[in-house]
């Protein structure tokens, strides 16, 4: 990057108001194709990561070991673009409140679904394109990852020189560490009604073995600072005797779930999910929250007007919601159809996670094709990503962005992107990795 670019920002040149917005995407542009001034000091990290996890070698072991984890570069975005990005989740959390749509995403949803404890869902992830239209939502998640290490990594980027220092203002980690321990413990008033969890336990199937175990033992140490008893469990460390959940020999009394059984309905978690219908124990973010929000069926009554119409969803909430991609469900009566426009659109399960199962329709082969009529499937217009410049030693190389706002009750907790090649998101890209977003 020269210092040339830098005059496109209105702060710097006075522009008139109304080309703020065009000038801001103009700039966020140029830098993305052209800065690497601001890059991860990774020495930071592993000290900042190192004295926070109380881990012996934490940064060697947990995060040295996954090279992709972390791109060396930021995203630049318009402060238009958060805004916006924003209002679509404030109109989607605003039309999930509604009877009808409520009983609508309720009628394909298990049971388990159909019991409301209060819980509103820790770590919302909302997942955006963006390119030059309005930004294009394309998953909603509820047990969002990634979020306490992008925290980190936000913190430890380096301004190469003083000129683009000022850029580093624009990231949304201010606040954070706070705006998780109050998240948590609103979870548990909204089932409890007052105080505060005694004990979280953070569950995963084999949390050791899991990509993002990292950032579980960044979690416990933060919450533990707070004065919150936190350990990581094997739902087969659970037991739930005498109206107790219990991991070994400690009671439990809220759950950070990052299980992707969304329902509990594997047999090796019904110590977990019996405890959770007794309503012993705070589950979050928990299936009702999922049935509410990341059935991707879901996101075809969120992009059908009509349908929105019908419910007496005000106009401009709407055309807020038009910008997600229109999905429909896959069937055998619509599937020769589809087959014919699949150019246009990816086939994503409607419980899947981690883009896993996911196909971009160009892609398809006819075997592929056969096993997504047998299943569960939605088609969603595809909303073309935008792009990152990284260096690959001397090379700048393009690679993909993904936008995630982490929220919790429509509040922006942090803002992440992701960078990588292929299909759907990844951590094997070189030059990838989570991303912080710096917000002109």
């Amino acid at each position: 990057m020269t210092d040339s670019v830098l005059p496109i920002s209105c702060q710097s040149t006075g522009c008139p108001p109304g080309d703020s917005v065009a000038r801001a995407r103009e700039l966020a542009n140029e830098l993305n194709r052209s800065c690497f001034c601001i890059t991860l000091d990774r020495h930071a990290l592993a000290t900042a990561m190192q004295a926070v996890a109380a881990v012996p070698d934490f940064y060697a072991t947990h995060i040295v070991s996954r090279p992709h984890l972390f791109a060396n570069v930021p995203v630049f975005l318009p402060e238009s673009d958060r805004d916006a990005m924003l209002a679509i989740v404030l109109a989607i959390e605003k039309t999930a409140r509604l009877p009808a749509y409520i009983d609508a995403v309720l009628k394909w949803a298990p049971d388990i679904a159909l019991r409301d404890f209060g819980p509103a869902g820790a770590f919302m992830g909302y997942d955006f394109h963006l390119g030059s239209e309005a930004p294009r939502l394309i998953e909603i998640n509820t047990n969002a990852g990634g979020a306490f290490l992008n925290a980190f990594s936000a913190r430890a980027q380096l301004a190469c020189c003083d000129i683009v220092e000022p850029l580093k203002k624009g990231t949304t980690v201010g606040g954070f560490d706070e705006a998780v321990v109050t998240m948590f413990e609103s979870e548990w008033r909204r089932q409890r009604g007052a105080g505060r969890p005694q004990t979280v336990a953070i569950i995963d199937d084999a949390p050791t073995e899991q990509y993002l175990y990292p950032e579980f033992l960044l979690a416990r140490q933060l919450l533990e600072a707070q004065g919150v008893s936190t350990i990581i469990a094997d739902p087969a460390e659970l037991s739930y005797v005498g109206g107790k959940l219990r991991a070994g020999e400690t009671a439990v009394d809220l759950v950070y779930n990052r299980l992707v059984d969304f329902s509990l309905t594997e047999e090796r978690h019904k110590t977990l999910r019996d405890a959770y219908l007794d309503g012993a124990v705070v589950v979050t973010p928990n299936p009702r929250t999922h049935a509410l929000f990341a059935d991707k069926r879901n996101l075809v009554l969120l992009s059908d007007v009509d349908q929105l119409r019908g419910w007496a969803v005000a106009p401009d909430a709407i055309q807020t919601l038009a910008s997600i991609p229109k999905a429909i469900h896959v069937t055998h009566d619509n599937a020769e159809q589809l087959w014919s426009q699949r150019k246009g659109l990816f086939f994503k399960p409607v419980a899947g996670h981690g883009g896993k199962a996911v196909y971009r329709g160009d892609k398809l082969t006819k075997s592929v094709w056969s096993g997504i009529l047998v299943s569960e499937y939605i088609a969603q217009d595809i909303a073309p990503p935008s792009e990152r410049l990284v260096k690959i030693g001397d090379a700048p190389l393009p690679r993909k962005i993904d936008v995630r706002l982490y929220t919790y009750e429509g509040k922006l907790l942090l803002a992440a992107a992701r960078l990588y090649q292929g299909q759907t998101t990844n951590f094997r890209t070189e030059g990838g990795g989570f991303a912080p977003v710096h917000f002109l």
